[in-house]
């Protein structure tokens, strides 16, 4: 990997510990903490939260036409994602072994939390843990799939229009055939040691 895509990868990690400062922040001035994986709120905060529940029955009647209608659609996605999610569990606990890489964690990317603000009514914490769920599930593929791509195919495209994932930047360049060999063992070495993010 060349001097500039190393420096550029320095700054994004920088970056993203400046993103856990400013949230860090942002829940001191919130007044609430995150305690073994439970979000605890000041007493007074949760008084507060408590006074702008929004009313169910008004958050139904208020709701446009169309969006009740489409909600079932919206709703209907759950169950090929939890099929999904079986399959790829099933995958990373059957190949992962012999591949000789970590397993994703479940955890890791699928985040429950949304249920501590009271100030959601009950619908809008469904939702909540719907987005909750079906976005993290995403990422928890994203990573499986990362992490499988970096096993058997570790080579950058030739364009970038797609998205990248979180293991692209170590790929070997396009082209590279020299790096792919040489590399290739390495890349898949790394997969045993991948840090819980």
């Amino acid at each position: 990997m060349n001097n500039r895509l190393n420096e550029i990868l320095e700054e994004i990690k920088e970056l993203e510990k400046s993103v856990q400062l400013e949230m860090k922040r942002r829940e001191e001035a919130l007044k609430y903490k995150v305690t073994e994986g439970r979000v605890v709120f000041e007493r007074e905060i949760l008084k507060i939260h408590k006074k702008l529940t929004g009313s169910l029955f008004f958050y139904v009647i208020r709701a446009p036409f169309f969006t009740i209608l489409s909600t079932p659609v919206i709703y209907a996605l759950l169950f090929p994602a939890l099929l999904l999610n079986i399959g790829l569990w099933l995958y990373q606990t059957i190949c992962f072994p012999i591949y000789g890489i970590q397993k994703v964690r479940w955890r890791d990317h699928i985040v429950f939390d949304r249920h501590y603000l009271l100030y959601l009514n009950a619908i809008e914490r469904l939702n909540c843990d719907y987005c909750s769920y079906i976005n993290g599930f995403f990422s928890y593929a994203m990573e499986i799939a990362a992490r499988t791509e970096q096993y058997w195919c570790p080579i950058k495209h030739a364009y970038g229009k797609a998205r990248r994932h979180s293991r692209v930047h170590a790929f070997v360049d396009f082209g590279d055939a020299e790096a792919y060999r040489s590399r290739l063992s390495n890349l898949r070495s790394q997969l045993r040691d991948v840090e819980p993010e």
